[in-house]
């Protein structure tokens, strides 16, 4: 299989822009840290702390045409059973240190960090953003989050100050006051005050080449969906599949007609892994070994004892679920705990009642609760699917964790992206030099919304 076609472009007109259907898939690399890798291969975690790592990945995805590289957001490391969690790397380097870093290493790559509107000053982050966003020549994106839990605003020492019900309140007053920083000549002073912020500060450098920084969002509540079909650019999704995923899509749709803004407005960005095969029981084989390799006994034990609330090292992961009863019928998964729903006497109830029905062994019910969104067979039959799904309007693109590093992206780079080519889902070069331009967008959403009201 070929390499990579590539050729040199002049900036073009963003897909959709004159009414024609996009059907061109962005490729993203992911990093939610967690257990996706194979950690077990590596004897020293600190690797996931080089700087040469993430550049390795970098020019992969870039080599490979990838719009951005995304990295999850850490407020606070993960615990289990009331210590730090020792069953996967919980730690992440500061984003936008290490985009600024990245950026001077790469010419097209964008980059989006998860930053957080609870925790994070508007006038500081609107600064650190448009930083990297100068640096990289227009290459920076936000997504949006607005975690408010008591458990990660403790590291503030401002725990539970913000009610749930307040959080995208906070964020629309938050998001304002960093768009008027960066909409602002250097020096000029912006002054807002809110119910949440009250900020007086000065724009500290000039206006973005791309307009503004790329917005993303990843909530999936109709508070969540609404955000987005007001302010953002891209979304997180987690819907692969192509009847959930056409709803999805269908929905979101709905929302940015009704917000005042063109239906092909958002790109959609569901994340998965990719493992790829000569045959397809091959590609099998080796999801089946990478999942075995990274999913320890350990690991799904954890899972059951993030629920009971107990140590539980002696329970055999081929065996039932334990027969002891919970220690706290209150939980909370901001610690990192998940599947609980914060109810776990419900959950520990309804697990013993399915492994009962399916005869399942503890290893069993965590795989099925641990499903993975993965593409998994032959390059062609990948590209089939993904193409499929572009051109039926279920995604824009594929948010993409890699299975190793620092070569996880290569697989994908060498023999999927070659195919989607062939199938003309796929670039054969970078239409621009910044994100926006990357991703086919229009010009920021909100100094559109702002001309058209007059």
């Amino acid at each position: 299989m070929s390499a990579p076609r590539t050729r040199s472009t002049a900036m073009s007109t963003p897909a959709g822009a004159t009414g024609a259907p996009r059907q061109e898939l962005h490729l993203a690399a992911f990093f939610p840290f967690g257990p996706h890798y194979d950690w077990t291969s590596v004897a020293d975690p600190t690797t996931y702390y080089d700087a040469e790592t993430y550049a390795t990945l970098a020019r992969s995805a870039e080599r490979g045409l990838f719009s951005a590289m995304f990295l999850g957001d850490s407020q606070r490391l993960r615990e289990h059973l009331g210590r730090v969690n020792d069953t996967v790397v919980t730690g992440r380097p500061d984003q936008l240190v290490l985009f600024a870093h990245l950026a001077a290493r790469t010419r097209h790559l964008g980059f989006v960090a998860t930053l957080n509107t609870t925790f994070a000053a508007p006038a500081d982050l609107a600064a650190r953003v448009a930083t990297v966003d100068r640096l990289s020549g227009g290459r920076a994106g936000w997504n949006v989050v607005t975690t408010n839990d008591a458990w990660t605003g403790a590291n503030f020492r401002r725990g539970g100050y913000l009610p749930r019900s307040e959080r995208y309140r906070s964020a629309e007053e938050h998001l304002a006051i960093v768009h008027a920083l960066w909409d602002a000549e250097q020096g000029t002073t912006v002054r807002r005050s809110g119910a949440h912020h009250d900020v007086v500060a000065a724009a500290t450098l000039p206006p973005s080449v791309q307009g503004a920084p790329v917005i993303f969002q990843a909530g999936e509540s109709d508070e969540g969906r609404d955000f987005a079909a007001r302010h953002a650019e891209g979304i997180f999704s987690r819907y692969l599949e192509p009847a959930p995923a056409a709803a999805f899509a269908a929905d979101l749709r709905r929302r940015l007609v009704a917000h005042g803004r063109p239906a092909d407005d958002l790109r959609i960005f569901p994340a998965a892994s990719i493992t790829l095969g000569d045959t397809e029981a091959e590609a099998r084989e080796k999801a089946e070994w990478f999942h075995r390799r990274t999913r320890t006994d350990r690991m799904v034990v954890a899972v059951i004892e993030a629920v009971w609330g107990r140590d539980l090292s002696w329970l055999d992961p081929d065996g039932p679920l334990p027969d002891v009863d919970l220690v706290s019928a209150e939980q909370t998964r901001t610690h990192g705990v998940v599947n609980s729903r914060d109810n776990p006497v419900e959950t520990a109830a309804a697990w013993r009642r399915v492994s009962a029905e399916q005869g399942l062994t503890v290893r069993a019910l965590v795989d099925s609760l641990h499903a993975a969104a993965a593409f998994v067979g032959t390059p062609s039959s990948v590209a089939d699917r993904l193409a499929a799904s572009v051109r039926a309007g279920e995604i824009d693109g594929l948010n993409l964790t890699p299975q190793s590093v620092p070569d996880g992206f290569d697989d994908v780079v060498d023999r999927l992206v070659p195919e989607l080519q062939e199938r003309g889902v796929y670039r054969t070069g970078y239409p621009g030099t910044t994100l926006r331009e990357n991703l086919g967008l229009r010009a920021p959403v909100h100094h559109r919304l702002r001309a058209a009201a007059g």
